[in-house]
């Protein structure tokens, strides 16, 4: 550690104090809606809650997104410890509301527990802040879906599994004199809609690596503004209903993030799904995302 890095964990260590364990506020990131620490649609390899070394910590969030014709419930907890390891859990309620009634589904849910674990492997975002070296860590997502009357077409026309597991790397770099944080991920994924229209297909059942990213500057000590984008599998594409009936599109968001204090956090985003099952709703989705996040 340089002098240079010195000198700003002085002018920061206030900040740092007030957040608890030696990291900024929001520098642990939100609660994605896989549950792990990150943004909104993508990990970080950051862990959640402010548990420096040697501490435990928590977090329990509420998401809700609402687009032009779909909405997003989810709920979760995690718990890291030591500012190394974070294991989590999350529960996702897709309401597909009318859109499905050409195919019998009227009023459908989607529901899919989410049960992960992130391991940071090297790097240390904040005290390696002068150096070109970012905190990496290694992540594993086991999913599974409950596609309640759609599971029979789902596991056998089109040939997904309801069970499938995320492997994946993450990398975030912290600049932490312009209060700039920059993060890519490369998920290891054979997910369906991330996991909501099962994994794999009959035409495409094979693990694909795609690329995640996400920016975000620290205005102020309590707000973060940034954008994240997800690359998307897209196994669904050509299936017995049809060459593009279930094309699967990227995502993107743009967020703002407030965090009052170290215990609590709120996350308002914009953001734009693309089309989902486009052979009955060809919409592209665009909407409203918010998420409230508890710390300790």
């Amino acid at each position: 550690m340089n002098a240079r890095t010195l000198l700003l964990l002085a002018l920061t260590w206030p900040l740092m104090a007030q957040a608890g364990g030696g990291k900024l506020l929001l520098t642990g990131g939100v609660s994605s809606i896989d549950g792990a620490a990150g943004g909104g649609l993508t990990p970080w390899a950051l862990t959640g809650s402010y548990a420096a070394e040697g501490e435990w910590g928590a977090t329990a969030f509420v998401s809700r997104a609402h687009t032009s014709n779909y909405g997003l419930t989810v709920t979760g907890a995690a718990l890291a410890w030591s500012d190394r390891l974070e294991v989590s859990i999350a529960r996702q309620d897709f309401n597909a509301a009318d859109n499905l009634a050409p195919l019998g589904l009227r009023g459908l849910h989607l529901k899919q527990t989410i049960v992960a674990a992130k391991l940071r492997i090297a790097g240390e975002a904040v005290l390696d802040a002068d150096t070109l070296m970012p905190q990496v860590a290694l992540g594993l997502e086991a999913k599974r879906v409950d596609a309640a009357a759609l599971n029979p077409t789902l596991t056998g026309a089109l040939g997904a599994k309801r069970d499938g597991i995320d492997l994946y790397a993450s990398a975030t770099k912290l600049f932490l004199a312009p209060g700039v944080l920059v993060n890519g991920t490369l998920r290891l994924t054979k997910a369906n809609q991330n996991g909501l229209l099962g994994f794999g297909g009959a035409q495409g059942a094979g693990y694909r690596l795609m690329p995640e990213a996400s920016v975000a500057w620290l205005a102020n000590r309590h707000v973060a503004i940034g954008a994240e984008y997800r690359a998307k599998p897209d196994n669904l594409n050509r299936s017995v209903l049809g060459t593009g009936a279930l094309k699967e599109d990227d995502w993107w968001d743009v967020f703002i993030a407030w965090a009052p204090s170290k215990t609590v956090s709120l996350t308002a985003a914009w953001v734009a799904l693309g089309r989902i099952a486009p052979a009955v709703q060809p919409r592209r989705q665009h909407g409203a995302y918010l998420s409230l996040q508890l710390a300790y």
